[in-house]
């Protein structure tokens, strides 16, 4: 590690001084960090509200250096140099630190910061802290903190309405250059942004059910004596298209609270709206604000008063902040001088957009010669959101939370370069990470706590986040249903046995169809092919079901009569240990946008399997789809849309998802190959071609044949008839005139 940093500071040099300057701008703050959001490394700090804790905005960009990790794998990137070693991870925050130290002591008294880190550190970093179970999955394998020093750092204070530029001399560069750099970003011209669409359904990783059983749960380990205090949450999933800086600008104007964060991580971005401050240093002195302690907002002056009167005077949230407020001082007193801790301020109440909230603020004096880093690490993560005591509550936290927390209850802000701190406690928090927002809520749990109750809280805590996410009136959490077996279901309740033989093997089949606006289309033809295959697979004769009637109730449950929907038939075999049916009949629902609607372009792009295939499986649609599955992403790693794939011999079959057709002249020509399935839609269109006079032949295909074609398309039942844009990235020819005909036609 220490070579590392050695190296990197040997690409950049040391800090000489901080440049200052008065900066003018008209813009408003917000406005100003908007033309810098597109770039990785960005992190902004606002300060909403008017709590002490609120003064600065902070933009920090342009970095010179970048630092992120994930367990002891670190990598530093400065210029286009980028370093990847084995370390841990505080002790390299540390060295950094200490080599990029400003000869200052401390900032001038009107600036909290003048050069330094900026970033996060998740939830997920108590690993190399404190040795503890495993058992959550880690599904976005995001890092595990992501610190940036910033060339262009901008800090205005709303007290005095000043803005003033900080640019470290030496690792930044020439200070003029600099400069330049920053005004040819502010004065870049924006694109208009899209303040974002969502998804249909936000989704969480528990049930109301769920989520009061792991209450339950808490309450017995607490009546055991393993804890006396748990901090537990749940994680809400919606798809986001968008620009996600609007979507801040949009959640700092609703609710602007202390600690408000935008981040660009560069593959995702963090937003956070955070009320609670975590640590904050100036020079020796140090600080903490736990909260503990939540009612709504009323809807009327009086009602207002009685929620924060009941917050007051309650005694169970009087004892929740008391227990956490110890484990602070006992934290903070590792590090700091003996006697210096104290308890400045305690039930402090503050009011937010939605909540009260109740406060402590917990002092202390650092002991020399530790630093920031020594004090982080004996503290993180902040008690106030694991409970008491930590290393217990943490564990029972990793047993009851399905995935792992991430960005949720870490921290965000900032590490200088010259003995000052201040990060929050990053809730309220959002990832969008690969077309998905994440966020997490939480509260503390006692022997008290009501667990419909505190399921209610962590609703009233992510109001904000909701309502500007889904752009309705109010936050509703809108569960998805199946027909699963004969019964309508919430989707996570449809559950399969591990010992079914479609969980084991892919023994089982699925059929797609498309349904636009309650007309299902295609059905009967779906359902022969469906039987067909139930009848060749498992030997015996299909289910008798009113399939039009059963895909009519899930699609009205899911609400979805009304637009455009993709339905799926999904069969497994079962156990087949029974003669009589023991496995699953699925049938789901969800809206579908055309992919060109979602990619804005005119057609596909095919990419060559780099596999050979052939199966009889093919015939079928069978829950065994591993190989179409890996063909698909292939090709997306070499800037496709679709896998094509080739028989033994090198001729054509088909796409991972659908058939392939070729237009020459007059004639239609289908592919021929062993196995493949028979598409319902590639059955549809050679049958209104041959109605409109083209001759239909079936013969080999091969790659060079695609190269010579007047017009290529590839169809399945949800997208009708696509042409083909290219294959390897050669481009094919010919007007999609005929093609459209036949979309108006069949869709």
């Amino acid at each position: 590690m220490n070579d590392a940093i050695q190296e990197i500071i040997e690409k950049t040099g040391k800090i000489i001084r901080v440049h200052r300057e008065r900066f003018s701008h008209e813009e408003s703050f917000i406005d100003l960090s908007a033309h810098f959001s597109h770039l990785p490394g960005t992190v902004l700090l606002l300060s909403g509200g008017g709590l002490d804790c609120a003064r600065y905005h902070i933009l920090a960009a342009h970095p010179y250096i970048t630092c992120s990790g994930r367990g002891r794998t670190i990598t530093i990137t400065t210029g286009e140099k980028s370093l990847t070693f084995e370390g841990d991870p505080f002790k390299t925050i540390k060295a950094l630190i200490r080599a990029y130290a400003l000869p200052d002591p401390l900032p001038p008294p009107e600036l909290p910061v003048m050069a330094g880190l900026f970033g996060y550190l998740s939830y997920d970093l108590k690993d190399a802290i404190e040795t503890l179970p495993k058992t959550a999955v880690d599904d976005l394998r995001l890092p595990h903190f992501y610190l940036t020093a910033p060339a262009i750092l901008l800090v205005h204070d709303r007290q005095n309405g000043t803005t003033t530029l900080c640019i470290p001399e030496g690792p930044a560069g020439a200070i003029q250059e600099v400069k330049e750099t920053l005004y040819a970003i502010q004065n870049r011209t924006q694109e208009p942004r899209c303040n974002g669409t969502t998804g249909e359904r936000l989704h969480s990783n528990f049930t109301q059910e769920t989520y009061m059983a792991a209450v339950e749960t808490i309450r017995d380990y607490i009546a055991s004596g393993h804890v006396y205090q748990v901090n537990m949450s749940q994680r809400f999933q919606i798809g986001f298209k968008g620009d996600p800086f609007s979507l801040f600008t949009d959640l700092f104007k609703k609710n602007p609270a202390p600690f408000f964060a935008f981040i660009n991580a560069q593959d995702h971005a963090i937003l956070s709206t955070s009320p609670e401050r975590f640590l904050c240093q100036k020079g020796s002195l140090v600080e903490s604000r736990p909260i503990k302690g939540t009612r709504p907002r009323g809807k009327t002056q009086e009602q207002d008063d009685d929620l924060k009167r009941d917050l007051q005077e309650s005694t169970k949230d009087d004892a929740e902040l008391s227990m956490i407020v110890d484990l602070i001082r006992n934290d903070m007193g590792k590090v700091c001088a003996p006697g210096t801790v104290r308890v400045s301020a305690h039930k402090r109440l503050e009011p937010y957009e939605n909540v009260w909230h109740m406060v402590s603020i917990v002092e202390g004096v650092l002991e020399a010669p530790l630093d920031a880093v020594d004090l982080i690490q004996a503290t993180f993560p902040g008690g106030s959101i694991t409970g008491c005591p930590k290393i217990r509550s943490m564990e029972i936290i990793d047993e009851l939370e399905s995935v792992r927390r991430h960005i949720y209850t870490g921290s965000i802000g900032y590490i200088s370069f010259h003995k000052t701190m201040d990060l929050s406690i990053a809730i309220r928090t959002a990832t969008l990470y690969q077309g998905s927002l994440y966020f997490s809520v939480g509260g503390g749990v006692v022997y008290d706590s009501d667990p419909l109750s505190e399921f209610k809280e962590t609703l009233h805590k992510g109001e904000t986040l909701m309502k500007t996410i889904l752009g309705r009136n109010r936050a509703v959490l809108n569960p998805s249903y199946v027909w699963h077996n004969g019964r309508l279901l919430p989707t996570e309740k449809a559950c399969a046995p591990i010992s079914d033989l479609g969980f084991q093997y892919g023994f089982g089949f699925f059929e797609t169809l498309r349904v636009v606006y309650g007309q299902i289309r295609f059905l009967d033809d779906h359902i022969r092919r469906f039987n067909q295959t139930w009848e060749k697979l498992y030997g015996t004769l299909p289910p008798d079901l009113s399939w039009d009637a059963i895909i009519e109730r899930v699609l009205k449950k899911n609400r979805l009569m009304d637009q455009v929907a993709a339905v799926k038939i999904v069969s497994t075999s079962g156990t087949g240990v029974r003669d009589s049916f023991d496995g699953q009949l699925i049938v789901s629902a969800r809206a579908y946008r055309h992919r060109f609607e979602e990619t804005g372009q005119k057609g596909i792009r095919l990419i060559s399997a780099p596999f050979p295939r052939e199966s009889w499986l093919s015939n079928h649609k069978t829950l065994n789809y591993l190989e179409y599955y890996l063909a698909g992403r292939h090709a997306k790693e070499f800037h496709g849309d679709e896998a094509l794939l080739l028989n033994p011999d090198q001729s054509i079959s088909e796409t991972n998802t659908a058939n392939i057709l070729i237009l020459s002249g007059n004639t239609l020509i289908v592919p021929e190959t062993r196995h493949k399935l028979p598409g319902i839609m590639e059955k549809k269109i050679i049958a209104l071609l041959t109605a409109w006079g083209f001759q239909t032949a079936k013969k080999k295909v091969f790659k060079t044949d695609l190269f010579q074609a007047e017009r290529v398309l590839v169809s399945n039942s949800l997208m009708g008839a696509v042409p083909v844009l290219s294959l390897d990235q050669i481009p094919l020819g010919g007007s999609s005139g005929i093609i459209d005909q036949i979309n108006q036609a069949l869709l």
